[in-house]
């Protein structure tokens, strides 16, 4: 409220002509609206009742109420810190025999390779390319052995369990082009008098044509399966590279789940989260977290034999929130555990469990499958939505 709006509530208070002499148009609009106060509000600043005073010479003061505990919930943040997937996913065989059907249809319906556009005729490249299109009869180099113009050129699908659609067979086939090789083994023919030299095809076509193959190395691609895999290293962030990897903590009371905390002071849920990183595992993780709005929550309450048993928590500040420095310790009386999930992702680095403050002893790195084996059925119940399949 500015000066003018007080000036306007005095004027109203000491219950003086209000006019547009006194005050400005929108104070009088405001002012003769009629009020919204809740009734809470309104009772608040209603006079309070007036209490008896202790007569002289009564025998018995007046009673006073000793303050009780806080009653309420436990509000804890907890980040759902994942790793995305680093690879595409493999295909399925559908997907793999459909890939390969197109790639043959292309062939099909293409206009023929004009080879002396790349290679000048009776060039050492020319007489390469003849060679390589002798064996595979096709310009593509991933397809397998297939002559798109020929009589059989309309049979472009393979048949159940036919190898030439899987990764494997592509990436081989692709390696021996680079190193100088037919897709498929040859007899050598044309030297091969001389050790090592040699040419794949027809002779007069070899005749005459000198490659060492055994010096040609090209690299292949690392296996997507890694060693962490291999050794089921569950710490690990090189594992499942074509899944999303979320980090669970097992706590104190041995129980599998997402890292959480109390919320202290006037700190909100990304704040919180944020906090509970540099906490829980130290600051060499380079995270993100999201957005500022929860992706879900969890409610447990505390029973014991069906029936309600809330828990005294003595409440300390914490040493990073210096909202929650301003006060001292007090004691609250919770019922249960409302706890908020925010989203965040992992960037680089790795956690470090041994500087975790929350008493935490172990944490893993899993996929969807394993948080649901790993956690309670009711957590997962909460959780399950928010984890991606892949």
């Amino acid at each position: 409220m500015n000066a003018g709006q007080k000036s306007a509530r005095r004027i109203a208070a000491s219950n003086g002509p209000i006019t547009r002499d006194t005050v400005c148009v929108s104070c009088l609009h405001r002012l003769t609206q009629p009020s919204r106060r809740p009734a809470s509000t309104a009772a608040a600043l209603a006079d309070p009742p007036s209490t008896p005073t202790q007569q002289p010479g009564h025998p018995n003061p007046p009673v006073s109420t000793a303050k009780s505990p806080r009653k309420a919930y436990q509000l804890l943040a907890s980040p759902v810190l994942s790793r995305p997937p680093l690879l595409t996913r493999d295909l399925t065989s559908f997907e793999k025999a459909y890939y390969l059907y197109q790639k043959r249809l292309n062939e099909r319906l293409a206009l023929p390779f004009t080879r002396y556009f790349y290679y000048k005729k009776g060039t050492p490249g020319d007489v390469e390319w003849k060679r390589k299109i002798k064996v595979r009869k096709t310009p593509a180099r991933d397809i397998g052995i297939y002559a798109a113009y020929g009589d059989e050129g309309w049979n472009d699908e393979v048949l159940v369990g036919d190898p030439t659609a899987e990764r494997e067979s592509v990436v081989e086939a692709l390696v021996r082009d680079a190193e100088g090789k037919a897709i498929i083994d040859e007899e050598v023919v044309g030297d091969a008098e001389k050790e090592g030299l040699g040419a794949a095809g027809d002779a007069k076509t070899g005749e005459g044509q000198r490659r060492d193959l055994t010096k040609v190395e090209v690299e292949r691609p690392v296996d997507r399966v890694t060693e962490a895999d291999k050794a089921n290293d569950l710490r690990s962030l090189s594992r499942k590279m074509d899944r999303t990897l979320y980090l669970l903590v097992k706590n104190r009371e041995g129980r599998w789940r997402f890292p959480q905390d109390r919320v202290y002071g006037r700190e909100n849920l990304h704040q919180a989260v944020e906090r509970i990183l540099v906490q829980g595992f130290g600051i060499d993780m380079n995270t993100w977290i999201v957005g500022n709005h929860p992706i879900g929550h969890h409610q447990m309450k505390y029973t014991s034999g069906g029936a309600p048993a809330p828990r005294l928590a003595k409440i300390s500040p914490n040493r990073l929130v210096s909202t929650s420095r301003d006060r001292v310790e007090y004691e609250q009386e919770e019922y249960g555990e409302k706890v908020f999930f925010m989203k965040g992702r992992m960037m680089t680095g790795q956690a470090d469990i041994a500087k975790n403050e929350y008493g935490d002893s172990e944490f893993r790195w899993l996929v969807k499958e394993e948080v649901e084996q790993a956690v309670t059925g009711g957590y997962w119940k909460s959780v399950k939505d928010m984890l991606a399949e892949r």
